[in-house]
């Protein structure tokens, strides 16, 4: 008998070695298997109330039990599995402040029926680290129906150039809804100031205008550059936060226009302080969030 016990503990000793720390209770009657090789031994009870694919595979005919329970080999790495392990075992949650670990574990919570990670990973997709890369939540928030992430995301992305190259494979993530309506949100942003620096208070650069001093003819052609300068801009940063400051005061453009004058009373023809105010409040009005 003292030799069979011992035989048993060399045994358990031998195979302990391969489990994860956090996961390797004998009391526990299931073990997951990642994909690189550790083993997580969990309490059936656990992922039958936590996850709707286990609960439907232990609702199946199981073979009679043994003193060993059978591995069930996952398709995740260690470093996922325990994550969502950690997510439904009510241990605490490990840093997940990067996409390559927060996208396996929402694509595995997906599949094994894990709302409780999806709820956590939701919560933690709205912190800085995340949110620092707007395209990238964007897409996953579309993916997972997460509205109010992808509102938020949406609203991160006027920073960038979505037509940039460098953004081309987190697009092609999209389906084709969301990615017109993003393209649609970043182009009506521009067109909508467009539209806005052609209407009153400012100047018409169309042509017949006249020194409201002594009534000579003007060219407001410095206007009509300098309004060319900041569509462009709102083109590759949407957000406009750069043409107030530096761009009204430091572009060529800019200066050019603040220095222009009447010809014959050499009057200045634009009030620049006020004209900076007008152009702030109409990016201030632009919509910032995707409909």
């Amino acid at each position: 008998m003292h030799m069979e016990n011992t035989e048993t503990a060399v045994v358990c000793k031998e195979q302990s070695d391969t489990y994860h720390p956090l996961f390797s209770s004998p009391g526990a009657d299931v073990v997951l298997g990642a994909r690189d090789g550790v083993l997580f031994r969990v309490h059936s009870f656990t992922l039958r109330t936590t996850s709707g694919w286990f609960r439907a595979m232990f609702s199946l005919p199981q073979k009679s039990e043994s003193e060993q329970p059978v591995v069930i080999y996952m398709d995740e790495d260690s470093a996922v599995l325990e994550a969502l392990l950690r997510c439904v075992c009510g241990l605490a949650i490990p840093r997940m402040d990067s996409y390559d670990l927060l996208e396996p574990l929402l694509y595995a919570a997906e599949k094994y029926e894990m709302p409780g990670p999806l709820s956590i990973a939701r919560a933690l997709s709205m912190t800085p680290p995340l949110l620092s890369s707007p395209l990238r939540l964007f897409a996953m928030a579309c993916r997972y129906g997460w509205e109010d992430v992808a509102k938020l995301a949406s609203t991160s992305s006027l920073s960038l150039d979505i037509h940039s190259p460098e953004h081309r494979t987190v697009l092609q993530k999209l389906t084709s809804v969301p990615l017109l309506n993003l393209f649609e949100f970043h182009r009506n942003r521009r067109e909508l100031l467009r539209k806005r620096l052609n209407e009153a208070p400012f100047v018409d650069d169309g042509g017949g205008a006249s020194c409201s001093h002594c009534g000579s003819a003007v060219d407001y052609h410095t206007w009509r550059e300098l309004k060319y300068v900041m569509v462009l801009t709102m083109d590759s940063r949407p957000l406009g936060d750069t043409i107030c400051d530096p761009g009204l005061t430091e572009w060529p453009e800019a200066q050019a226009c603040w220095d222009a004058r009447c010809v014959t009373c050499s009057r200045v023809l634009y009030d620049k302080k006020e004209t900076l105010r007008a152009i702030r409040d109409c990016i201030d009005q632009l919509p910032i969030v995707i409909e």
